[in-house]
């Protein structure tokens, strides 16, 4: 056998070794992943509702247990009903409920709305008066660092709790970003409706407030059920 055939094959034959390792590296790494992926999907949950604190460490496994004890994995129809398990191509919305003591404290939907750069992934958190705001949290984005990327500090998305999804008159108007701080762009009236905008990223801003006025009106048939006091646990 030649010199120039040997180099052929040897070559050919680590190739091969080579793919067989990074295919087995790969297929033996996903399962991790992807519990890495549901880790910090339940830990962002967790946030959004205060059962975990910024800047704190919790293993995986104090992760797990916290979400287990707290949260209920759940649907809704069309008409605001919280349901366990949808039926066959029934129209549902993922919804996440945060039960204490047998009593719904919280719900909790996904928000995925459209960015300056790409999308901007987190959770809204509203109380059982429907109205509230009591946390939000988002994971994912590919917004500007220093600028659009503010949306996952800790000092933004605070400035969404206690603020109101409904005007003074119980309508819903969402929630805004304003240009600026809300003191100084908008009446007393309507400051409950709206947190402090971050500067030099109005684009941001403007996508996320629309993104979230139409998720949460979507959601808005389960948010009038709490308001009228019908959900105080899943209905089938």
């Amino acid at each position: 056998m030649s010199n120039n055939l040997r180099s052929i094959l040897f070559a050919v034959v680590l190739c091969f070794v080579i793919s067989l390792l990074l295919t087995a590296a790969s297929t033996g790494l996903q399962s991790r992943q992807q519990r890495n992926v549901q880790i910090d999907k339940q830990k962002n949950i967790l946030k959004s509702v205060g059962l975990t604190q910024e800047g704190k460490k919790y293993t995986a496994q104090h992760i797990e247990k916290l979400y287990r004890q707290n949260i209920q994995e759940l649907w809704a129809d069309p008409s605001g009903m919280i349901i366990r398990k949808p039926k066959g191509g029934e129209q549902v919305l993922p919804i996440y409920l945060y039960v204490k003591d047998k009593e719904i404290k919280a719900y909790i939907v996904p928000i995925n709305s459209r960015g300056l750069w790409g999308r901007i992934l987190g959770y809204l958190a509203i109380e059982r008066d429907g109205s509230t705001i009591s946390g939000f949290t988002v994971y994912k984005h590919s917004e500007t660092p220093g600028l659009g990327g503010e949306i996952e500090k800790q000092w933004f998305q605070k400035n969404f709790v206690g603020k109101k999804i409904v005007n003074q008159d119980g309508e819903f108007v969402s929630i805004s970003i304003a240009k600026g701080r809300v003191e100084d762009r908008l009446p007393k009236s309507r400051q409950v409706n709206y947190v402090d905008g971050i500067s030099g990223a109005t684009l941001t801003g403007k996508y996320l407030t629309a993104g979230m006025r139409e998720i949460l009106a979507r959601y808005e048939p389960v948010s009038i059920r709490f308001r009228k006091h019908m959900l105080n646990q899943t209905e089938r």
